[in-house]
């Protein structure tokens, strides 16, 4: 296919990098098998601990040279770098969409992050400010400064296998970082892509090597990285049940870590909204990427008086869905990641028939003409309460549950009430709702939209949620301190030593 052509793929790769040089990798090979048609479209030879003191040690040497660098010209180089992803979106774009199996339009969509992130990351190394404070001592000057931390670890998953690595990245670079990447072993070829990408602007700018680093590998090498105390930070995107063994062991040494978790996202409906504005935001958060974002709808808490009719609406929604090549443009619906995403997708239907849920739209795996990966599944509705095992957990399908509320209370309270918090929103035409939903007593996700749907989000806002999603933030606003270690610098300029508190010291 060309586009792998022009993003360097070859049917052998390399899996470990430090920049524009590849590691000889000694690890085991990896195939990627597209879940669009099940076929090989390349293989990785992962890093192993020997690969990977190798690529620590160059990271190393280049954190010495690029903190040095003035983050205005850091800046230019993440500014060369959007301008690469444009002249490379298309071929980037059908790459996530054909090795993750999103809709051509969302893997677009995803380069199309990467060139927004590195646009705000630019404006942001003229912007690292710190602040001043007066000190009770005379002739004293106060003030913070901010330092870049070393080296930042990277562990992204495969639903969004290169939008959240630029996330960190951008904003890890212009901070003065050097960043190491483990991307999802289900979708390494992207990574490599990227790599090739970021290579060809740190060749024409002397970079210096080991400023961008790649390793190929599953979770032993994510092991190496939360246990090794030469990484300052570690961001890692995934499930809970891993970010929860990761932030024990970066915890263990006093690391620092930014996790993104598990969601299970809902949106309330109440009898004061727009349905057909609602539907669209429903149906797109529920079976976009087929549902495996952490964005994804998973829950429509819908009010007792409109209940009926919109749970119409998704019906006659659901039946007109086309499923298919994610590549082709009249498709909604693309394949899940692997046949164990099937799986699990079928395992949780049977749960929910299990403790109780009905299901308005039956769910099943597709097969026949264009369906041969075995990936592709329907999306489906359950009627549920929200305390079902089932519910309490993130299943990453287009599986949607619909539950009934009686008051905006309630409703809040059936929002809040799962282990997760990342994203969440309300439709209402309502004030009084809108504004109790965003208060104190409202949504407790990081995440709280009026109007639009929990999926999708834009790099301006600092993104990441609260409870088992793991507290982390990513992307904009004031995210770039996590990147940094912050210090408080006190210049006397006087001719005398006067202490803090008016304590004295004579002798």
């Amino acid at each position: 296919m060309e586009f792998l052509q022009q993003l360097g793929i070859k049917a052998e790769n390399e899996g470990v990098s430090t920049g524009s040089q590849w590691i000889k990798s000694t690890g085991k090979k990896v195939g990627s098998f597209s879940p669009v048609d099940g076929k090989l479209i390349g293989s990785v030879i992962s890093g192993d601990g020997n690969n990977y003191e190798e690529m620590i040690a160059k990271a190393g040497e280049a954190f010495k040279e690029w903190r040095m660098w003035p983050a205005p010209k850091r800046g230019e180089i993440v500014r060369q770098f959007g301008d690469a992803l444009r002249h490379y979106k298309e071929p980037l774009g059908k790459l996530v969409s054909y090795e993750m199996g999103k809709s051509l339009q969302e893997g677009l969509g995803e380069v199309q992050e990467m060139i927004d992130i590195c646009d705000f990351a630019v404006g942001l190394s003229r912007q690292l400010y710190g602040l001043t404070m007066h000190s009770e001592r005379p002739l004293h000057r106060m003030y913070e400064q901010w330092h870049p931390m070393g080296i930042v670890g990277i562990i992204s998953a495969f639903n969004f296998p290169v939008a959240v690595w630029s996330w960190n990245t951008a904003l890890a670079w212009v901070c003065g970082n050097v960043c190491i990447w483990k991307p999802s072993e289900k979708t390494p070829l992207c990574g490599i892509a990227c790599q090739n990408i970021i290579a060809e602007v740190f060749a024409k700018n002397n970079v210096p090597e080991g400023v961008s680093c790649l390793i190929q590998g599953d979770r032993e090498v994510g092991e190496l990285i939360s246990n090794d105390t030469r990484i300052p930070l570690v961001s890692a995107t995934g499930s809970t049940r891993m970010g929860k063994a990761l932030s024990a062991a970066v915890a263990a040494r006093l690391g620092r870590s930014i996790l993104e978790l598990g969601g299970n996202n809902a949106i309330i409906i109440s009898q004061h909204a727009d349905l057909d504005m609602s539907l669209i935001g429903a149906v797109f958060g529920a079976v976009g990427t087929a549902g495996q974002r952490c964005t994804s709808t998973r829950r429509l808490i819908i009010h007792e008086s409109v209940y009926n009719s919109f749970k119409e609406k998704l019906v006659k929604a659901y039946q007109q869905l086309s499923i298919g090549d994610p590549l082709d443009s009249k498709n909604h619906v693309g394949p899940l990641i692997d046949t164990d995403a099937v799986k699990m997708y079928l395992d949780s239907i049977a749960k929910c028939k299990e403790q109780g849920g009905h299901f308005v739209v039956e769910g099943g795996v597709l097969d026949g003409a264009g369906f041969e990966s075995g990936c592709y599944v329907k999306p489906c509705i359950a009627e549920v309460t929200n305390d079902l095992a089932i519910v309490q957990h993130e299943t990453f399908a287009p599986i949607l549950y619909l539950i009934k509320y009686k008051t905006i209370e309630e409703a809040i309270a059936l929002q809040n009430g799962v282990p997760q918090g990342l994203s969440s929103a309300i439709m209402t035409l309502n004030l009084r709702e809108s504004e109790l939903f965003l208060s104190q007593a409202g949504s407790d996700c990081g995440i709280a939209n009026v109007n639009i749907g929990t999926s999708g989000a834009e790099i301006s806002g600092a993104f990441g949620g609260e409870k088992e999603t793991g507290g982390g933030r990513e992307s904009g606003s004031d995210a770039w301190k996590a990147y940094m270690r912050r210090q408080t610098n006190t210049i006397n300029y006087g001719s005398t030593l006067p202490l803090a508190q008016g304590i004295q010291f004579n002798f």
